[in-house]
């Protein structure tokens, strides 16, 4: 398995959903799975997928600068993504950072188990 192939698939699939389809998002996460948005600590599928469908915009467009990956423990990885996030009737795009752990599934998909998002404000 090449980690950084898998991470970049991972990342083309998770922000194209994002963007097109936010409630979809929910069947990345796990009940066990934590996400933290601008330092709010949300943990479980279902209060992770109504924080992401809740926020204050509908329509948005990520484009991605930059993909690193690490492999982790028991074929886990670590996934960190930056880049712009355009928000529809908005002139400048805001910059991102956000970092996922992905754990292994027994059917041999990826979960995502951690996952931290911040705005990088200038």
């Amino acid at each position: 398995m090449d980690a950084d192939a898998v991470a970049k698939a991972f990342v083309g699939h998770y922000y194209s959903t994002f963007d097109s389809n936010r409630p979809a998002l929910s069947n990345l996460y796990h009940d066990s799975s934590m996400l933290t948005f601008e330092g709010q600590k949300i943990q479980g599928t279902q209060n992770i997928t109504a924080k992401l469908t809740s926020l204050p915009f509908q329509q948005c467009q990520h484009s991605i600068t930059t993909v690193d990956c690490q492999p982790s423990v028991n074929g886990a990885m670590l996934v960190f993504v930056s880049g712009n996030l355009q928000l529809a009737g908005e002139q400048h795009a805001l910059k991102f950072s956000q970092m996922f752990h992905l754990m292994p599934t027994p059917q041999g998909s990826f979960y995502v188990h951690n996952d931290i998002f911040r705005l990088n404000y200038a």
